[in-house]
């Protein structure tokens, strides 16, 4: 009993943030690997820790030195098992608001005449069952992505838009980019999500929505060639099925202002309305 007063006499406020800290990395570290294949790999790593605390109890020498091999090769093997997740993570921890200078996206003016041009186009699409992947680009650059594209560099409308992914013309396969109220690039490869709990029906377009929103900042509109849903992607989350006025008010607060996010980063519901 002397001991635990004591401990609890020892303890200040710094100890306290100490402990907020670490359970807050915890949590976030959680949240990042959750629906990923990183919680599978991780289930291994806990069934070795516990075959080896074992074999060391039991004194199953073999068995012990055979797994201690394979954590020598597996602290090896670990960062490259995780590097998506490493990689995430870093990502995060960069467009955090900590190190980030908030910056808007462009004007009042600016905002509201793309937000308008896209709103006409997502609208076209989804009529006409047309499929589309546009990426609009915030403070983190996508030129490692807009190089994979046929360079544009035009004037955002609606019309061009549209005439771009009609099918079976050169542009409309792969996704376009766009900074500020300009065209960059169109027929983008993207990286697409490993994420297992998206939604089964969403395809490719979807997926890669979802995948460029994990490591970057960017705001993602994505039609549906199937269904004509209107989908709205950012910090690895999708927004499924908006009509017309959430499209228009998502996009705008997207746009308006990158640090006021749309979604938040822990509700984690890929997939889901």
């Amino acid at each position: 009993m002397n001991q635990i007063l004591e401990l609890i006499h020892k303890f200040t406020i710094f100890d306290i943030i100490d402990i907020a800290i670490v359970s807050f990395v915890f949590y976030r570290v959680i949240l990042l690997i959750r629906g990923t294949r990183a919680v599978q790999l991780l289930k291994g790593v806990f069934v070795l820790l516990l075959a080896t605390g074992a074999s060391n109890l039991l004194h199953l020498d073999a068995l012990n030195w055979l797994l201690n091999k394979v954590w020598e090769v597996g602290l090896l093997a670990i960062p490259v098992v995780f590097q998506p997740e490493l990689r995430r993570a870093l990502g995060q921890l960069g467009r955090s608001n900590w190190f980030n200078i908030s910056m808007r996206w462009q004007g009042t003016n600016g905002v509201t005449h793309t937000v308008h041009e896209l709103v006409r186009a997502a609208q076209v699409f989804s009529k006409n069952r047309i499929g589309a992947l546009i990426v609009m680009e915030r403070s983190t650059g996508l030129n490692e992505y807009i190089e994979t594209g046929i360079a544009i560099q035009g004037i955002l409308s609606a019309e061009l838009l549209i005439n771009t992914f009609i099918p079976n013309t050169p542009l409309h396969d792969g996704a376009m980019v766009i900074r500020a109220d300009r065209i960059i690039a169109a027929s983008c490869y993207l990286p697409l999500s490993d994420r297992s709990d998206i939604a089964k029906e969403l395809g490719t377009r979807h997926r890669a929505a979802v995948g460029i929103t994990e490591q970057s900042d960017a705001l993602v509109l994505v039609v549906s060639e199937e269904t004509g849903k209107i989908s709205i992607a950012e910090n690895g989350e999708l927004q499924r099925d908006l009509d017309e006025g959430a499209l228009s008010d998502r996009l705008t607060k997207g746009l308006s202002d990158p640090q006021k996010s749309t979604f938040r980063w822990f509700n984690r519901k890929a997939g889901v309305e």
